[in-house]
């Protein structure tokens, strides 16, 4: 008698077990971004939510898959890391493919094509392509592939910034002389301050961005190329990505 009340004690704390975790609903998805990077990822000021044409695209492929997701806002270095050792599910954060990113996290398909470009004050005439940057003082932000590309000029005295906005700042103010920073948020960037800023010769890179994965779940990273596939056929995400670029 002792030994069926033990079972049947058991079958249940095993019932309310299953019960709770069903009632909980399948764990939510933590997706890491840094929301200064404009059009991509913006902190709305007043409800403190991260926006933009990323994030846009991160809750279609979710709504597509049906994964729950929340959006966790650090800085884009510690992104990086925390996609590297898991403590994030994804990111998506204009993170640019990379082979050496590869080595510590998993990536989606590619979900738009970008590269680097040079922005300078608009008094300045020396600087017009790559090869005049060098032994200037060159911005960028820390991790970014901007700040890799500016690494590799002959001579540069680099600044990295931990966001994006104070090296615009240090241009415009002629504290450094250029800053290297994607094509889209500088032609942003010097579109609404045209006084100041301009963008000078061609885009020098030729880069993915893509969605970032904990490398340790393959079935979350089909579920994000399912959904990007799916939104690519469907128009959609050429309606998210048109919707934000002419803002």
């Amino acid at each position: 008698m002792k030994r069926l009340f033990t079972v049947l004690s058991l079958i249940l704390l095993a019932s309310m077990l299953m019960t709770a975790c069903s009632a909980a609903g399948p764990k939510k998805v933590r997706v890491v971004t840094d929301a200064t990077w404009p059009p991509f990822e913006i902190l709305d000021e007043k409800t403190k939510e991260v926006q933009g044409l990323d994030m846009d695209i991160m809750k279609a492929v979710a709504a597509d898959q049906n994964i729950d997701i929340e959006f966790v806002n650090v800085p884009f270095d510690s992104a990086l890391a925390g996609l590297a050792q898991c403590q994030y599910d994804a990111g998506i954060s204009s993170i640019t493919i990379t082979d050496e990113r590869k080595k510590t996290m998993a990536f989606s398909d590619p979900y738009f094509v970008a590269g680097q470009i040079i922005t300078v004050n608009t008094s300045n005439t020396a600087i017009n392509s790559v090869d005049d940057l060098k032994g200037k003082k060159v911005g960028a932000q820390i991790g970014t592939t901007g700040a890799i590309e500016a690494n590799k000029i002959p001579g540069v005295q680099f600044t990295g910034y931990d966001t994006i906005d104070p090296a615009f700042l240090a241009v415009m103010t002629n504290q450094i002389d250029a800053v290297i920073a994607d094509n889209p948020l500088a032609i942003g960037y010097a579109a609404k301050n045209a006084a100041k800023l301009k963008t000078v010769g061609k885009v020098f890179t030729d880069e993915n961005y893509g969605i970032a994965v904990c490398p340790k779940n393959a079935e979350l990273l089909a579920k994000i190329n399912k959904g990007l596939a799916d939104i690519k056929a469907s128009g959609k995400i050429d309606e998210i990505t048109t919707a934000w670029m002419s803002k």
